[in-house]
C-alpha cells in the first residue's frame, strides 16, 4: 500500500521567485488592458519589451489585443529589424512604425548631439504616434534596476499634456490603487516589468525558452548586453554563447547594463532630461 501523497498541487505550493513576478506582470497587464482603452504596447525589440510581449501573449492566451509600437530611428542594428519582422510574421502582430522623417531628412543624426538626437527621432516620433491614436495607456518594459531615473517610477505612470513626467508629483500605489484615469489630452505609462532585474530578465527568457536577437550572444570575444542604434550602442567583452552562459556571467558581473550607451554618459543628467521631456 503507497504511502498518501503529500498535498503539492499548484494551488497550494510556494510560487517561485520567478512565478511571482510573472503573475504580478500578468496582473498589471490585465488591469492596464481593462481600465486603459484604448491601449498600445512600445515594442524596443530588445530582450526587456520582448520579454514583456512574451507576458502579453500569455496574459491574452497567445493573442496580443492591442498594437505594438516601434520607434525606428533608421539607425537600429540590422539585425534588429530583421528579427522585429520575422517575430511580427510569426506571431501575427498588429506593428506601427513610428519615424519623425522631417527630422531624417533634414539630417538629424548623433553627431548633432546624443541627447538631442534622441529625442528628435525617439521622443518627438513617439508623441505623434500616440498623440494620433489617442492611446490612453502604454505598456512599456522599463525596470528600476537599469537606471537610476526608472527608479522614480510607479507601475501606471501619468504624462501630461505635452509627454512630461515629473517624478516627485507620481501618485501613491497604496493596495493596488492604480491612476487610470488620465484627463483628455493625457495617457498612462504601464511598466510591468518593474521589479524586474537584468538577471531576472535572463532567467525568465531561459525557464520560457523565448527567441531573443542573436546580437546578445558573444561574436568574437564581445556581445550586447543592451540594444540601441548602431552609432551610439557598444558592446562589451564576452564569450557567452548561450542564455546559461549570460546568466553565469552577469552573476559575476560588476559592469553596468548601460555601459555601452552613449547617450548616458553625454552628461550626468542627460537621461533624467530626456526622460522628463517624455522619452521612454
Amino acid at each position: 500500500m503507497q504511502p498518501p501523497s503529500e498535498p503539492q498541487t499548484a494551488a497550494v505550493r510556494a510560487l517561485s521567485h520567478l512565478e511571482l513576478l510573472e503573475s504580478r506582470a500578468i496582473y498589471l497587464i490585465r488591469e492596464a488592458r481593462a481600465r486603459l482603452r484604448p491601449l498600445a504596447m512600445l515594442w524596443s525589440v530588445g530582450k526587456d519589451s520582448t520579454v514583456l510581449l512574451w507576458l502579453v501573449r500569455k496574459a491574452f492566451c497567445g493573442h496580443v489585443p492591442f498594437p505594438l509600437v516601434h520607434v525606428d530611428t533608421s539607425y537600429k542594428i540590422p539585425e534588429m529589424i530583421a528579427y522585429r519582422d520575422r517575430l511580427v510574421r510569426e506571431w501575427g502582430l498588429e506593428l506601427i512604425v513610428a519615424q519623425n522623417r522631417q527630422a531624417l531628412a533634414a539630417g538629424m543624426d548623433h553627431t548633432r548631439g546624443r541627447v538631442v538626437c534622441c529625442h528628435a527621432l525617439k521622443t518627438e516620433p513617439f508623441k505623434q504616434v500616440v498623440r494620433e491614436h489617442g492611446w490612453r495607456g502604454v505598456l512599456l518594459g522599463i525596470r528600476r534596476d537599469e537606471e537610476g531615473t526608472r527608479a522614480k517610477e510607479r507601475y501606471f505612470s501619468p504624462r501630461d499634456a505635452e509627454f512630461g513626467w515629473v517624478f516627485r508629483e507620481q501618485p501613491p500605489e497604496f493596495w493596488d490603487q492604480f491612476y487610470t484615469d488620465p484627463p483628455p489630452g493625457t495617457h498612462v505609462r504601464v511598466h510591468p516589468l518593474l521589479d524586474w532585474t537584468e538577471l531576472d530578465v535572463w532567467e525568465y527568457i531561459e525557464r520560457e525558452r523565448i527567441p531573443i536577437p542573436e546580437l546578445y550572444f558573444a561574436r568574437d570575444g564581445r556581445r550586447y548586453r543592451s540594444l540601441g542604434c548602431a552609432p551610439c550602442t557598444g558592446t562589451v567583452a564576452s564569450q557567452a554563447r548561450t542564455v546559461r552562459e549570460i546568466i553565469e556571467e552577469l552573476q559575476a558581473s560588476r559592469q553596468s547594463e548601460r555601459a555601452g550607451r552613449a547617450q548616458d554618459r553625454e552628461s550626468e543628467d542627460a537621461f533624467e532630461r530626456l526622460r522628463a521631456e517624455g522619452y521612454m
